[in-house]
């Protein structure tokens, strides 16, 4: 489990293809503080490191990992947002994110508000996912809060520290990014939608 308060940016050193699957080697300011085994948030993606070599992390997306977030559209180069895990006992500055994207969405428009920015996202509602204002999401494993909220689509502000200490900095319009539902809007969509 995650808070959605990101550690630190890693970069994409390199890519491996190996059949279906993705191995990703990663360079950040935690990379060898990390061990076989322990789970990270990866652009909001909980993957496994499988793998360590001096300041380098490797880890793996399977098929099913890729169709569903924005991994696969990574390059050589490119800046991630880190996370360990929740110690137990530890602080709990975000909400409850579990690491699983539920979909992608595209963003819409980025407005410069002086010093601050708003994103506004598009995704596709067949998925049943919803966001009330006020409410948490979790954008390329970003804890945030939703500043307005609509059938489709949803707008975060963002402070300077979360633009100048996350990849938001290199979201533009056009850009896919990863997105978690609040889980518990998602069980009560679940149950709703059973009661018919």
């Amino acid at each position: 489990m995650f808070t959605g308060i990101i550690e630190t940016l890693g970069k994409i050193e390199n890519i491996e293809k190996d059949k279906s699957n993705i191995h990703f080697y990663v360079s950040s300011a935690i990379s060898n503080e990390l061990k076989i085994d322990q789970s990270v948030s990866h652009n909001g993606v909980c993957l496994t490191v499988v793998g360590l070599n001096d300041n380098l992390h490797q880890v793996t997306a399977i098929d099913e990992t890729l169709q569903k977030t924005n991994l696969a559209q990574l390059k050589v180069g490119d800046l991630i947002n880190l996370e360990r895990c929740t110690l137990a006992g530890g602080r709990f500055d975000g909400h409850i994110v579990q690491g699983h994207v539920d979909q992608t969405a595209c963003c819409i428009a980025k407005r410069d508000e002086n010093g601050s920015y708003v994103f506004t996202f598009q995704y596709d509602i067949c998925k049943q996912n919803i966001t009330v204002e006020k409410g948490s999401i979790t954008v390329n494993g970003i804890s945030l809060t939703v500043v307005d909220s609509r059938d489709d689509q949803f707008s975060v502000a963002i402070i300077p520290y979360t633009f100048e200490h996350t990849n938001l900095q290199h979201v533009e319009v056009g850009s896919t990014v990863n997105i978690e539902f609040d889980i518990i809007g998602k069980y009560v969509s679940k149950i709703m939608a059973l009661r018919g």
